[in-house]
């Protein structure tokens, strides 16, 4: 299937590992002009440099952004003045009880998994508008709808993606642009396999063993029963930022295994 995404001009945040960089790497492959983000130069050279070894032909540069400081992102927009396609992914998380959560803390994810998106979201939506094309796509999370006890922080950021980008989506009506939000499940990024890690060598458990315990425990409702690779959540990503995706906008897509349990 021809994705009509050759030349199209990517940028998508957080992209040196992760959901992010599986989704730089597939729009590369589909011809994209792709500018990816990291907070050091030295982790862009080598996501790009491995975007290279799996696609040699790949037209991809990267621009070096802490999306904590407004100068970055500013900096950002009058490199990168234009895109066809917005994916706004950077994103944290820290499990931590609710009562030990500071206000710092707060402001932190509020700043860069939700004002990262309102601000870059802000200056280009303008102009796909005035060339009747463009993208806007949120990565969010199945814990916009299932808040984690042990993440409510990051869960109330996810939740306010859905609510902005729907809010955004209806500024482009009777237009081509579109604007959506994916919600992954539990995803074997860097993040999260880190995280595995960990409890699995402080409860002396394998890491197969961990993640079998992870869903029996934490997401038992997940019928897949197993994190999803990066991999598979950037194919529906990239869909939905191609043109063949024109009738869907103003959507909350599933790609959580599952997890939610709604119709």
């Amino acid at each position: 299937m021809d994705l009509q995404l050759t030349n199209k001009k990517a940028l998508i945040t957080g992209s040196t590992a992760g959901i992010g960089f599986a989704i730089a790497k597939h729009l590369a492959a589909e011809g994209a002009i792709v500018t990816i983000n990291g907070r050091t130069q030295k982790r862009i050279d080598e996501a790009i440099a491995n975007i290279k070894k799996e696609i040699p032909a790949a037209n991809v540069s990267g621009i070096v952004v802490d999306f904590q400081k407004v100068e970055d992102i500013t900096n950002l927009t009058k490199q990168l003045p234009e895109v066809d396609i917005l994916i706004n992914n950077v994103g944290v998380f820290n499990p931590q009880d609710f009562v030990d959560i500071p206000d710092e803390e707060w402001q932190r994810f509020f700043d860069i998994n939700i004002m990262s998106g309102v601000r870059l979201s802000r200056f280009y939506l303008p102009k796909m508008l005035s060339k009747n094309w463009g993208r806007i796509i949120f990565i969010s999370s199945e814990s916009a709808l299932n808040i984690p006890e042990e993440m409510v922080h990051y869960g109330m950021t996810k939740t306010a993606q859905l609510a902005i980008s729907r809010g955004i989506a209806e500024a482009t009506r009777g237009t081509n642009v579109t604007v959506n939000s994916i919600l992954p499940g539990p995803t074997s990024s860097e993040g999260v396999s880190d995280f595995v890690d960990q409890l699995a060598q402080s409860k002396n458990m394998t890491k197969a063993d961990m993640e079998k315990e992870f869903f029996k425990s934490a997401r038992p409702s997940s019928i897949l029963q197993r994190f999803t690779t990066p991999d598979e959540i950037a194919n529906l990503v990239v869909y939905v930022a191609s043109p063949l995706s024109s009738a869907t906008n103003g959507a909350a897509l599933r790609a959580d295994g599952g997890v939610y349990k709604s119709i």
